[in-house]
């Protein structure tokens, strides 16, 4: 039987991520800053967050950004290991 992974989100505290990770959650989902929604937290907190945890844990920037450069920008602030993109990507960037 394969394994099941579970991702917790709206993680905003090294406190809760350790608790999420003891409770059997093998990813985490940390909300970048948004017009909206709960879970928003600073760069700054997530860096805290993703900087504390061990190498396996799998750790998610929410972002709402659209162009490829700030995504990638938000990223190297972060140091998540994915980013989940929760809105339409703009895809005409060349010109």
């Amino acid at each position: 039987m394969q394994k099941i992974r579970v991702k917790i989100c709206c993680i905003s505290s090294v406190e809760e991520a350790i608790l999420a990770l003891s409770y059997g959650a093998s990813a985490l989902g940390l909300v970048g800053q948004m017009p909206s929604g709960p879970g928003i937290i600073s760069d700054q907190q997530i860096l805290e967050i993703t900087t504390s945890l061990p190498p396996m844990v799998s750790t998610f920037l929410l972002t709402s950004e659209t162009q490829p450069k700030a995504i990638i920008d938000n990223y190297k602030q972060v140091n998540t290991s994915t980013i989940q993109i929760v809105d339409q990507v703009e895809t005409n960037v060349y010109e």
